[in-house]
């Protein structure tokens, strides 16, 4: 099957439980669409065609500029299916797996433009009820929602009883999970798992089997550690097991227009209230709106009237790759400072390099065996205790190899050092390259992710703020200085030894 109606598929961006997408071309414009192929079960007999036509009518009125828009869909069709607009970017999920958490005014910017796509599907009369990472596309560090209120298409116990609609494990909030209804209070709760995941780089309820999972998010056992304070107490209060305990989704839009608010919960509404005919409830019809129909310029009215003089939400540029070479610039300047160690001292340049090795693998380690655990069975009040006891060990565990790395390590830095021998390079030189390759083979040898990992946690931070950045910089350039007029000044000291064990073979 190479084209639908006017469409040609061009290749496959994914799969869910509801169908499979695929990146197409509109043959009469050119433009490029995600057209999602429904699954024969979610669409079912003529009656759940009528029920798409006329869900996706109510969709297509949604407009945002943070919400992929349902552009065509045809339920008629041999092959039902449902066109949105194409958003090039990755995964909020692989996002986070490829460039680490989000932090700082960029996270800002992210909870709150979520919160936004979050605001303009519930006023198109519909709930998302699948917000999560693998739904958020990131363009640039902005997301994009995908997928809104498809769930509701298939929201048929014929269906959802197969299993079809289960969703995943850690986003569903509580309610859905005991089999009540979903509400507006529901996608409060699967945004501020959505913003905790791109926070911390884990999902909140941890990671293990599904009824382990859904377990913690009935009791309401999520982890928010390392989340800045203001925006923590914010996820805590949306990820709390009651809906009615949640802050709505104006409440937390006008939260991140000022955050010196306070956000209090809503005042619990009675199961099976009237609803105020004036002010009918965001998972209303249309009709209950008195059945007119949305203007496509509202939204992007509304967009453009939170921009309006409000500098915090001016969109932060793209720094990833102004990051990465931020790094790489760190990590140059750490070559060219242990390659300067080495040329003014070897011997206890030698030693701190191998005893940094030896402690960054073995912490490593520790650091992958304490997340599997809280993976597994989740977090526990006796975590980093042990963490800090089991320290030790992993560190003994580490050593064999550390060995191998090391020695693979010490014979190119050993057969760098013969070729500078062999075209009668100066004794400093030869030091100097001699450093500089092993501390290169050490971060790229058999085993050196466990080297390399740790020292990108430790470079990335800096490398976040041009200020830090520049400071980190200009520090390890001064010890490269320093070692330089050193050596120039009073030579290689070879301590432990009086002078060279080399003679005069330099």
């Amino acid at each position: 099957m190479n084209s639908i109606g006017d469409y040609t598929l061009l290749s496959v961006l994914g799969e869910g439980g509801m169908g499979i997408v695929h990146l197409a071309r509109h043959e009469p414009t050119g433009q490029r669409v995600a057209l999602k192929v429904l699954r024969p079960q979610v669409v079912g007999d003529e009656e759940g065609r009528r029920r798409l036509e006329r869900e996706v009518g109510s969709l297509q009125r949604v407009r945002s500029r943070w919400v992929a828009e349902i552009i065509d869909a045809d339920p008629w069709g041999p092959v039902p299916y449902v066109v949105m607009r194409y958003v090039p970017g990755r995964s909020l999920h692989d996002e986070i797996a490829e460039e680490g958490p989000i932090a700082g005014r960029d996270l800002q910017w992210f909870a709150r433009c979520l919160i936004d796509a979050v605001a303009a599907v519930h006023a198109g009369g519909v709930l998302h009820r699948d917000v999560k990472p693998s739904n958020v596309i990131m363009e640039g560090r902005t997301p994009v929602l995908i997928d809104f209120g498809l769930a509701r298409v298939a929201d048929d116990p014929r269906i959802t009883h197969t299993g079809w609609l289960l969703g995943t494990p850690g986003y569903l909030p509580p309610e859905i999970l005991r089999g009540e209804d979903a509400s507006p209070a529901s996608d409060v709760h699967s945004w501020a798992a959505t913003v905790a995941f791109a926070a911390t780089g884990r999902p909140p309820y941890g990671r293990g089997p599904s009824a382990a999972i859904m377990d913690r998010a009935r009791r309401g056992e999520h982890d928010l550690a390392g989340i800045e304070a203001g925006l923590r107490e914010v996820l805590d209060l949306a990820l709390s097991p009651e809906p009615a305990r949640r802050p709505t989704v104006a409440q937390l839009q006008e939260w991140f227009r000022d955050p010196a608010l306070s956000l209090a919960a809503p005042e619990p509404v009675a199961v099976g209230a009237p609803w105020d005919d004036d002010q009918p409830p965001l998972t209303a019809p249309l009709a209950w709106r008195g059945g007119e129909p949305l203007d496509d310029d509202d939204d992007t009215e509304i967009d453009r009237t939170l921009l309006e003089g409000d500098p915090t939400l001016v969109e932060p540029q793209r720094e990833s790759r102004v990051l990465r070479l931020r790094r790489t610039v760190l990590w140059l300047l750490l070559i060219v400072l242990t390659g300067a160690g080495f040329a003014a001292a070897p011997v206890p340049a030698l030693a701190i390099v191998l005893t940094l090795a030896t402690v960054l693998r073995g912490l490593s380690l520790a650091g992958t065996v304490h997340e599997s655990r809280r993976e597994a069975r989740g977090p526990r009040w006796h975590d980093k205790p042990r963490l800090v006891i089991g320290t030790p060990w992993h560190l003994l565990r580490s050593l064999p190899s550390t060995v191998v790395l090391v020695l693979w390590a010490g014979g190119l830095a050993l057969a760098a050092g013969l070729i500078c021998y062999a075209v009668a390079a100066t004794m400093t030189s030869t030091l100097f390259v001699c450093g500089a390759v092993l501390t290169v083979m050490l971060a790229t040898g058999p085993g050196a992710s466990r080297v390399r990992g740790p020292l990108r946690r430790l470079t990335t931070p800096p490398a976040r703020r041009l200020g830090v950045w520049g400071f980190t910089a200009v520090m390890l350039a001064a010890l490269v200085v320093f070692f330089v007029l050193r050596v120039s000044g009073h030579g290689t000291d070879w301590t432990p030894w009086d002078g060279s064990p080399f003679g005069n073979a330099f």
